[in-house]
């Protein structure tokens, strides 16, 4: 299992701004970080399925 830090989740989605990120983490459309110790960090499978999941979502027109 490999974890992202915020800097390379935020890399992952193209830049995306802090704001934004922790806005689709509270909608749902990104999954919860885990906190080890000070830091939080992503699961990379949960973080790639979310974004599958959009990608499916936007292709059905939902």
């Amino acid at each position: 299992m490999k974890y992202l830090s915020f800097s390379q989740l935020r890399q992952k989605l193209g830049g995306r701004s802090r704001s934004s990120i922790y806005r689709d983490v509270k909608a749902g459309r990104l999954p919860a970080p885990i906190k080890f110790g000070q830091n939080l960090f992503w699961v990379e499978h949960e973080v790639d399925a979310s974004l599958e999941e959009y990608r499916v979502m936007r292709r059905e027109g939902k």
